[in-house]
């Protein structure tokens, strides 16, 4: 008789510390993410297992207490277990006022850091926010923001010192006019021939092609990833996943659910009551 899985489990919440746009707990016994990016960067510690991953068509590994996996924002990345008991993973999603995002360069030739004192910082700084949520005290906030100080410190340190990929070089202008197309309303979306207008009356499909070189994922992927990310923080926000859908910019519920478990490895609705737990 087979044995039977354990199931996958997540908890995420917003946590009032300044520069932490998310929490996000999970252990995944079978998962694999597609090409996505995101607006903020992934500060990832592993409890368990092993991943293996993607970042701008590079593929890295990374196991427990290996190292500090740091993804920047905007660049196309994805992710799978590679062992049958999956993994465990925490991450910090920190917005540009603790990394600037002119140090993307910089990080995305290199995601994986070596560094036992970083690993100690940020799991203290995971312990200080709490199980799953930071408690009300200003003596419980003014440890977590200044262990958060501590971490912000050591990642500088680390990307000082390496010189910037030309990330977002390959595709020139016409890619990144695009992506601020899309960035500018990920909500209402925009249409192919309408965004070929707008750049200048370029062939559709010779933008596409100068997205998917620049960033490694076509235009609708990106958008998708956006809108995700989007219905992630209403759903923690307190909003209800049918809303948080549609203001996202999907079309309903199902066609919100349907993107969420692929990228985020389980349903709206649970992700939004393991906020609230």
């Amino acid at each position: 008789m087979a044995a039977i899985r354990p199931r996958s489990t997540v908890s995420a919440w917003q946590p009032p510390v300044p520069g932490i746009a998310e929490v996000f707990h999970a252990r995944f016994t079978d998962h694999a993410y597609p090409a996505h990016v995101h607006d903020t960067w992934a500060l990832m510690i592993l409890d368990g297992g092993r991943v293996d991953f993607a970042l701008d068509r590079e593929r890295h590994g990374a196991g427990v207490r290996d190292c500090v996996v740091l993804l920047p924002p905007g660049v196309a990345h994805d992710g799978r277990t590679v062992t049958e008991s999956g993994f465990r993973k925490r991450v910090l999603y920190l917005d540009t006022s603790v990394l600037p995002e002119s140090l993307t360069g910089a990080a995305v030739g290199a995601p994986l850091l070596p560094d036992p004192v970083l690993w100690e910082r940020v799991h203290g700084l995971h312990r200080a926010l709490g199980a799953r949520g930071l408690p009300a005290g200003a003596v419980e906030r003014l440890e977590a923001e200044s262990r958060l100080a501590l971490v912000r410190e050591r990642l500088h340190r680390w990307l000082a010192g390496r010189a910037p990929a030309a990330y977002g070089a390959r595709g020139a202008g016409l890619a990144v006019r695009l992506r601020e197309l899309l960035d500018a309303r990920p909500a209402e979306g925009i249409g192919l021939e309408e965004a070929a207008a707008e750049l200048g009356h370029v062939h559709p499909t010779h933008m596409i092609r100068s997205f998917r070189a620049a960033y490694g994922l076509p235009p609708h992927a990106y958008l998708t990833g956006r809108r995700v990310a989007s219905a992630r923080r209403l759903l923690l926000a307190g909003m209800r996943p049918a809303e948080a859908a549609v203001a996202a910019g999907f079309y309903d519920q199902a066609h919100l659910a349907r993107h969420f478990g692929r990228h985020v490895g389980i349903s709206p609705g649970r992700f939004a009551r393991s906020g609230r737990a």
